[in-house]
């Protein structure tokens, strides 16, 4: 057998110095110019995906024999490779395979001439192109290689393929499979590289060409190695097939020379090399036909979103279902996927957050989603929720998002997004840089044709809920026409007790800060004055926005000492901030401003109160009578009783304490103004509300883990 392959070891003699594992070498280049000078296709476009499966099968079936490990993959594999109709094609091709598979058996020993048996097999297939002429090439090396091992395979239990065994000598050749291992493995990578190499060309072929051109760099220089790798591919067939064919002449030489080791482990070693380097070139396509896909996909959202349309589906598709899934949403009522057709022909409110949103927002929201289902004949109720979950679709979700997302859905009674996976790249962008969400959730609104009429109504969500709709700029100027500065405004439908004490044309103090020794002198002082003056005083404490646990400790105080009420809980005290906050967006997006609407005057200047130091109050009387002051300027006021006690019988509560304070300013101030962060809509201008000046603008960032 060493004296059989000595030729084909000269004409694979290493190449000097390290260019023999490269994948191109000058000789390459030569023999790229011969195998290109044979390449004459004629147009024909075969799909040869299902044969080279059905080889692939044939290949590990094989393998399975002196692998038993490889069975458990083989039988996986079951017969689905034949369930496609393949039946044309084979017939088609079937007598060029068996041409070629005898060419291989019968040249294959002819080591010397390899490169001509090559030559003369590329030939054979000049008309098809580059991926089918592989595909056939190895579908006749399969056959070859099949033969051999299902002689090994069944000669025990079939005389047939016994007698036929005993010729080609497979039950000598099997009982030294311990000494032929080497060999056997080193073929077996050897056709591993083989299928490698052709699963990557036919990849390559399978590319859609609408989005990659054959004169990109990385295509460019595929189409180039690609015959090389071929020629070498089918030169390691022949190698593969003198080996297998060779076992029944060695008599008692089982093991391999080091010229023949050496021989099967350089092909090994340069197909490994050319499938790495194509799988690189690969790789690189794929990235075009990704950036391609991708701005398609977002020059497509930007139309859809500029262009009217009949209905909404168009748009609902390509934002929340751009991979196709049949069932893309989530019904958190009933716990099950459902068809984008739910949403057809309807106002739908995108809620588009990361998995960071707060739950109480989620609470607030589910509240005002269940009360307008209450009522689904009103027209407030003709609107569908749907929440975004919006990731980075580029970094993988772990399994602590997964179940924070998990968590968060089950909160949700609307429709969700089934998985933030189902975001892709360019809706990503077009959420970020189209309707500017970076971090603060917001909620579109979509009318039944698809089109954006509010790019966030969060705000009037917070304000009047289900009574904004349909979320327009109209509709907002419309209920704002209709509010004054009142209690009921402030805190809306927060609190039932509230609302109560209200309607019953009671005394109510709105109290707030975090000062807990003022809270309490504050409380005392009211009750004092509520004695003195036989007047029925309620009071409220309304916290602080962003509330923390020295909020969550305060109310526990309060509650403890019966200092006073309390809003039910932090999200009650959290939805009332947001609310004021909410107002001051609205107002201010409406071009109102604190000199020239006294609402928006009034919001700020809670607003300022919060974000300074110190607690504040406000006093308020049924609908109309309304004052408020720093928590230091009330306890005076408070303790001054006795000074304006007559004026307050002849004017009344109210009128008395707003006096009293026009009457009695404070010497010094020092007011600060927390605006929440809209990004890009904070006034270049705010006027202090004590004295009328220019505040001085500072930018602030705050971390609190309290």
């Amino acid at each position: 057998m060493e004296s059989m392959l000595a030729p084909a070891t000269k004409m694979l003699q290493p190449i000097a110095g390290d260019q023999k594992l490269k994948f191109s070498t000058s000789d390459d280049t030569v023999m790229l110019k011969q195998i290109q000078a044979v390449h004459i296709p004629d147009g024909r476009d075969i799909n040869v995906r299902p044969l080279l499966s059905i080889v692939e099968d044939i290949f590990n079936r094989a393998d399975s024999i002196v692998t038993p490990s490889m069975q458990a993959h083989a039988e996986a594999l079951q017969d689905q490779t034949y369930q496609n109709n393949v039946t044309e094609m084979i017939e088609a091709l079937s007598f060029l395979i068996d041409r070629i598979s005898c060419e291989i058996a019968f040249k294959c020993t002819e080591t010397a001439e390899a490169h001509a048996t090559t030559m003369s097999i590329l030939n054979m297939v000049s008309s098809y192109p580059w991926d089918v002429k592989l595909v056939i090439a190895l579908s006749a090396f399969a056959v070859n290689y099949g033969e051999f091992w299902l002689l090994a395979q069944s000669y025990t239990s079939n005389q047939l393929a016994k007698n036929l065994a005993i010729l080609k000598q497979v039950p000598e050749i099997l009982q030294h499979t311990s000494m032929l291992k080497s060999r056997f493995d080193t073929i077996r990578s050897l056709i591993r590289a083989m299928l490698d190499i052709a699963n990557c060309i036919v990849e390559f072929k399978e590319l859609p060409p609408k989005y990659i051109a054959y004169d990109f760099s990385a295509m460019s220089s595929a189409m180039d190695h690609i015959p090389v790798a071929i020629y070498w591919t089918i030169r390691s067939m022949l190698t593969s097939a003198s080996q297998i064919t060779g076992l029944s002449g060695f008599g008692n030489e089982y093991l391999l020379s080091t010229t023949e080791s050496w021989e099967l482990s350089t092909l090994v070693h340069k197909l490994n090399n050319m499938h790495s380097h194509l799988r690189n070139l690969l790789a690189s396509c794929r990235k075009q036909i990704d950036d391609r896909k991708f701005m398609e996909a977002y020059q497509n959202l930007l139309y859809l979103f500029e262009t009217a349309q009949i209905e909404n589906m168009k748009v609902l598709k390509a934002l929340l279902n751009p991979k196709n899934d049949p069932l893309p949403l989530f019904d958190g009522a009933t716990k099950r996927r459902v068809n984008l057709d739910v949403l057809r022909r309807r106002n739908v409110l995108l809620l588009i957050s990361d998995l960071d949103i707060l739950p109480e927002k989620i609470a607030i929201l589910e509240q005002i989603y269940n009360e307008s289902r209450s009522q689904p004949s009103r027209l407030e109720s003709q609107y569908e929720f749907v929440w975004l979950p919006v990731l980075d679709p580029t970094v993988p979700l772990s399994e602590t998002s997964q179940e924070k997302f998990e968590r968060l859905r089950s909160m949700m009674t609307w429709y969700t997004l089934n998985h933030p996976s189902m975001i892709d790249r360019a809706v990503f962008k077009f959420i970020r840089e189209v309707w500017h969400f970076e971090k603060k959730p917001l909620l579109v609104v979509l009318d039944p044709q698809g089109q954006v009429v509010c790019p966030n109504a969060l705000h009037m969500m917070w304000i009047w809920g289900s009574l904004a709709f349909p979320f327009t700029t109209p509709r907002e100027e419309a209920l704002w026409k209709a509010e004054t500065w009142r209690l009921e405004l402030l805190v809306g439908g927060i609190d039932p007790v509230i609302q109560n004490w209200i309607t019953e044309g009671r005394f109510i103090f709105l109290y707030g800060g975090e000062d807990i020794e003022w809270i309490r002198k504050f409380t005392s002082s009211v009750k004092a004055f509520s004695r003195a003056s036989g007047l029925s005083v309620e009071m409220v404490y309304v916290g602080k926005s962003n509330p923390k646990e020295r909020v969550r400790r305060n109310m526990a105080t309060i509650i403890a000492e019966k200092l006073s009420y309390c809003l039910p809980d932090l999200t009650a005290v959290w939805y009332f901030w947001i609310r004021i906050e909410s107002m001051w967006y609205s107002k201010h997006q409406l071009g109102k401003t604190d000199d020239n609407d006294p609402i928006t005057r009034e919001i700020m200047t809670l607003l300022s109160y919060d974000g300074s130091a110190g607690g504040w109050a406000l006093l308020s009387r049924g609908t109309a009578e309304m004052t408020k002051a720093k928590g230091s300027a009330f306890l005076s006021c408070l303790s001054d009783y006795t000074l304006w006690a007559e004026e307050m019988r002849e004017k009344g509560l109210v009128p008395t304490i707003h006096d009293y304070f026009l009457k009695h300013p404070a010497p010094h101030h020092c007011n600060r103004l927390v605006l929440p962060g809209f990004a890009g809509r904070i006034p270049e201008r705010v006027s202090c509300f004590d004295c009328g000046r220019i505040m001085e603008k500072y930018i602030l960032y705050q971390c609190c883990d309290e």
